[in-house]
């Protein structure tokens, strides 16, 4: 097996960035799937349970207060949300927790990407990217099906979304370099 760094550091490049919504809710739920069968959370490389807004975001030699500014207007029209998940969902070799309703998340992303539209979701490898947390990636078949037959029994969750971090790699680990809070609505 490759150790966590290795894993890690080959999935993401030091300098890299991201938008993400957390779900601490889901963590007593997904994270010994997390931690078993998802290189990108396994311990030491600091990645939460968590929907991303936009990934990858601009590199972080690029971010600046000027950028900070700019996440922060893109934001400031959206309001506090609650998600619930009640099913799992399957790409290949992937397994996630599917938030509905997805449209509070979706129009993040729209948010952020129209104010930088060079920065695809994904690098632009998927035209509809869906609003997903990651359970599980590059795992076997048996060990998707294994661990989606136990959520599924563990489902549903709900989770209150107040904010938008971005996160960055430091060629070990992720952190949080900043914090964007939702408004609450009526405010």
């Amino acid at each position: 097996m490759t150790d966590t760094a290795d894993t890690t550091s080959s999935m993401f490049p030091a300098g890299r960035t991201a938008l993400i919504v957390r779900i601490p809710e889901a963590e007593p739920v997904v994270r010994d799937w997390r931690d078993r069968i998802d290189p990108a959370a396994r311990a030491g490389a600091g990645v939460p349970a968590h929907v991303s807004v936009l990934y990858p975001f601009l590199p972080e030699n690029l971010i600046d207060a000027s950028v900070h500014a700019g996440i922060a207007a893109a934001l400031h029209p959206h309001h506090a949300f609650d998600l619930r998940f009640e099913r799992t969902g399957r790409f290949p070799g992937m397994l996630y927790l599917a938030p509905e309703p997805d449209a509070p998340l979706r129009r993040l992303t729209l948010s952020v990407t129209e104010r930088w539209p060079e920065v695809r979701p994904y690098g632009g490898r998927y035209p509809d990217p869906v609003p997903h947390l990651t359970v599980a990636q590059r795992a076997p078949e048996a060990d998707l099906d294994t661990a989606e037959a136990d959520l599924n029994g563990r489902l549903p969750l709900t989770a209150r979304v107040r904010a938008v971090d971005l996160v960055a790699y430091d060629g070990t680990a992720w952190h949080e370099r900043a914090r964007f809070t939702l408004r609450e609505p009526g405010k």
